[in-house]
C-alpha cells in the first residue's frame, strides 16, 4: 500500500511540474520547398533567432518552440499547412508569408481565433483581412508612394514600364504604380504580366525594348525575379531597373546584372544603440557572416511580439490563446522592434519609414535616399 501511495504521489508531482505545462509552440507556414524555398530559409532564420533569444532569456515560463509546415508559396498548400498548424499542432500564433498565401489562410485564423502574422507579403489588401491577421512589414502601397516620385522627380525617369507577376500581389503593384506615377508627373508607358511559373522572358524583353521607357519596374519574387533581371539585361534592356523590398535575397544581391537596381525597403536604425538591435546584428553575423535583411528582422520582430504578449498574459494568469493575444495587443501601446519603436494600427498593420536603396553588385546595397 505504501508503494502504491508513493507511486501516486510521484505521478501527481510529475503532472504538477510547471515546465512542460507552460511550454508553448507557435507555427509558421513558409515555403520550404519549390521555387521560393530561399525565402523560407531567410524567414525561418529570423524566427529561429528570436526563439533562441526568448529561451535564453527565460522570457516565458516554459520553452518556446517553432513548428514549420511547407506552404510552397502556394495558396492551396498554404491552407493545408495552416490547418495542420491550428488543428493538429494547436498553435495559437502562426507566421505567414506571400500575399496569395496570406489571403488564403486568413479565414482559417478568423474562424479559429488564431493570430496570423505576415512579415513577407506586401499586397495592400493584407491590411483588411480581419482582426486576427497582423502585418509586421509595411505594405507595398507605401513603398510605391515613395519610389514613384523619386524616379520621376529626382531621377528624371518620366516614362516607366512595368513587368509584373499575374497574381494578387502583381495586380496591386500595377494599380498603385499607375496612380502614383501620374501624381508625380510621370507615366506608366507599358505594363506586361507574366505567369507565376514563367522562367523565359526574351519575349517580354523585346516588348519592353520597343516602347523605350526611361526605367523598368519589376514586381515578382523568388527565382523568377532573378531570371527576369538577368534576361532583361541579356536581351538589351540597359535602362535602370527598380523594384520593391522583395528583391532583397542573396541570389539577387549577388547577381552581377542586378548592379544598380533601385529598390525600396523599410528603415532600420542600426545605430539606435539599444541592446536588442545590437544583439540581433551581432548574433546573426556570427552565424551567417552578414547583416540580417529586413525579412529576417520582420520575422524576428513577429516572434518577439508573441513573446511580449504571451509574457503579459502569463503574468496576468491568463491562458495564451489567440483571442487573449489579440486583446493584449490592443491593450499594448508600443512594441520594441529591432531598430525602432512601433505601434500597431487598428487593422493590425505597422507603419514604418521607407528608404530607397541601390544594389552595389557585391552582395550588398547602399541607401541612396533618406527614409520618409
Amino acid at each position: 500500500m505504501k508503494k502504491i501511495l508513493t507511486s501516486i504521489a510521484l505521478v501527481s508531482a510529475a503532472w504538477a511540474l510547471p515546465s512542460s505545462a507552460a511550454d508553448l509552440s507557435i507555427g509558421a507556414a513558409f515555403p520550404l520547398s519549390g521555387a521560393n524555398a530561399e525565402y523560407g530559409q531567410v524567414f525561418s532564420s529570423g524566427a529561429d533567432l528570436a526563439v533562441q533569444h526568448i529561451n535564453a532569456d527565460k522570457k516565458l515560463s516554459g520553452k518556446l518552440t517553432m513548428v514549420y509546415e511547407d506552404s510552397q508559396a502556394l495558396p492551396a498548400q498554404g491552407v493545408i499547412a495552416a490547418n495542420k498548424l491550428v488543428n493538429v499542432s494547436k498553435t495559437p500564433f502562426v507566421l505567414s508569408a506571400f500575399t496569395g498565401v496570406s489571403k488564403a489562410i486568413a479565414p482559417v485564423g478568423l474562424r479559429t481565433k488564431t493570430v496570423m502574422v505576415n512579415g513577407g507579403g506586401v499586397g495592400p489588401d493584407l491590411a483588411s483581412l480581419g482582426e486576427y491577421f497582423w502585418n509586421t512589414i509595411p505594405l507595398v502601397d507605401f513603398e510605391v508612394r515613395i519610389i514613384a516620385p523619386y524616379l520621376v522627380k529626382e531621377k528624371g525617369f518620366k516614362k516607366v514600364a512595368l513587368v509584373y507577376v499575374d497574381d494578387p500581389f502583381g495586380q496591386s503593384i500595377l494599380k498603385e504604380l499607375e496612380v502614383e506615377l501620374k501624381k508625380a508627373g510621370g507615366e506608366l508607358v507599358g505594363s506586361f504580366s507574366i505567369p507565376t511559373t514563367a522562367q523565359q522572358f526574351s519575349g517580354v524583353a523585346a516588348r519592353v525594348r520597343d516602347i523605350k521607357p526611361d526605367a523598368v519596374y519589376i514586381a515578382t519574387y523568388g527565382n523568377q525575379q532573378v531570371q527576369l533581371v538577368k534576361q532583361l539585361r541579356d536581351n538589351g534592356i540597359s535602362q535602370p531597373i527598380a523594384s520593391y523590398s522583395g528583391v532583397v535575397l542573396p541570389s539577387m544581391l549577388n547577381l552581377p546584372e542586378a548592379k544598380g537596381l533601385i529598390y525600396t525597403s523599410q528603415q532600420v536604425d542600426w545605430n539606435k544603440g539599444d541592446a536588442m538591435t545590437k544583439r540581433v546584428r551581432e548574433d546573426y553575423n556570427a552565424k551567417y557572416k552578414k547583416d540580417p535583411s529586413m525579412y529576417v528582422l520582420n520575422y524576428y520582430n513577429a516572434v518577439m511580439t508573441f513573446a511580449d504578449l504571451a509574457a503579459a498574459l502569463e503574468k496576468a494568469g491568463k491562458p495564451v490563446t489567440g483571442e487573449n493575444l489579440l486583446a493584449q495587443r490592443k491593450a499594448t501601446k508600443t512594441f520594441e522592434f529591432v531598430g525602432g519603436t512601433v505601434s500597431f494600427e487598428d487593422n493590425g498593420t505597422v507603419k514604418s519609414p521607407i528608404q530607397i536603396n541601390e544594389m552595389v553588385g557585391d552582395g550588398s546595397s547602399k541607401t541612396i535616399a533618406a527614409a520618409k
